[in-house]
């Protein structure tokens, strides 16, 4: 089976829950799930949902602070960026040694909009990934650099807030 590249974008809400819907599907397939968060904080709704689907799914984050990156002072920023660079470091440890079926990357296209990685680092974990791997990534923004290298972007936008 081949695996797939897909993006859900955009300033409406409900990335994630597209992402985590995904989750629940291939785990009701028998495949399993890694999920790694970034810039969420530690305090999410989806994080008991996903927590409940143990162990074909599996979440990890690395946050060190309860406040969500863009609420840090500059100081936590820096200090929050070395424990986005180990989520980093360990997507690309599970892409290399295949830990999953399905890796959700939630948030890393908000690392592009706040300049922690550029484009061309997203591309080289990209083309590591074996072809049967699927990988789903999250954020507000799509570069048009990426979109070469995914099967599928979906913009979620907004159409009606009251």
């Amino acid at each position: 089976m081949e695996g797939r590249v897909e993006v859900y974008y955009g300033p409406g809400k409900g990335k994630t829950s597209c992402a985590i819907g995904h989750c629940v599907k291939a785990a009701g397939q028998e495949r399993q799930v890694i999920v790694v968060q970034f810039l969420k904080g530690k305090d999410t709704g989806d994080i008991s949902l996903i927590r409940r689907l143990e162990p074909e799914v599996q979440l990890f984050r690395f946050e060190k602070y309860d406040k969500q990156y863009k609420d840090l002072n500059e100081d936590e920023k820096k200090e929050q960026d070395h424990y986005i660079f180990n989520g980093l470091k360990y997507a690309r440890k599970v892409l290399d040694t295949r830990q999953c079926d399905v890796l959700v990357l939630d948030e890393i296209l908000g690392l592009l909009d706040l300049g922690l990685i550029k484009p061309t680092d997203l591309i080289h974990l990209l083309q590591e990934r074996d072809e049967e791997q699927n990988i789903l990534m999250t954020g507000r923004s799509l570069p048009k650099e990426l979109l070469d290298y995914v099967d599928a972007a979906y913009c979620i936008d907004i159409v009606k807030e009251s």
